[in-house]
């Protein structure tokens, strides 16, 4: 863990330590809101208002990921308890005290890993926006990349068994 810690660690001196951080958190900030867990919700309602028959099954798919995902998640950063950048400037107040794994990553791989499941073409553009989320939670001091690289991994994970349940 100490290698992993020290990579960790330059990544986001060099991500942070520089004259533009301010600007870059702006922008940060505003993608880290897309992958809240409200607008999840609005966006699965907008679904099925506007097609029941086909966003239904995603729909279901994504609360039974979710529901595998959540008690994982909070396991795992309860039984690592690995404290968030320190030295660091850092622009948001996160919601919790710990860093590994990276909540706004997992959830925001669920939703990708799933309704790419779904609607296939949107695979490239959900996967970039995911891989923005987990970004922008570094850009703004709260993570370190290896808490990203676990949110992915658990998200993906919990979204690909939900899918096989599902199917």
């Amino acid at each position: 863990m100490n290698r992993i810690q020290y990579w960790d660690e330059q990544v986001s001196r060099v991500c942070l330590s520089h004259s533009y951080n301010r600007l870059q958190a702006r922008v940060s900030r505003l993608i880290s809101r897309t992958g809240d867990g409200p607008l999840y919700a609005l966006v699965a309602l907008g679904g099925l208002w506007l097609d029941r028959e086909t966003s239904w099954p995603c729909v279901r798919t994504l609360l039974l990921a979710f529901a595998l995902e959540l008690p994982l998640y909070l396991l795992l950063k309860n039984g690592f308890k690995r404290q968030r950048p320190v030295g660091l400037p850092v622009f948001i107040t996160p919601s919790d005290r710990y860093s590994l794994p990276s909540g706004h990553t997992a959830a925001a791989f669920v939703v990708a890993c799933v309704v790419s499941g779904f609607w296939p073409a949107l695979l490239v553009a959900l996967f970039g926006w995911a891989m923005l989320v987990g970004a922008s939670r570094l850009l703004l001091g709260v993570h370190y990349l290896s808490d990203l690289v676990a949110g992915a991994l658990l998200g993906s994970g919990c979204a690909l068994l939900a899918l096989g349940l599902e199917a």
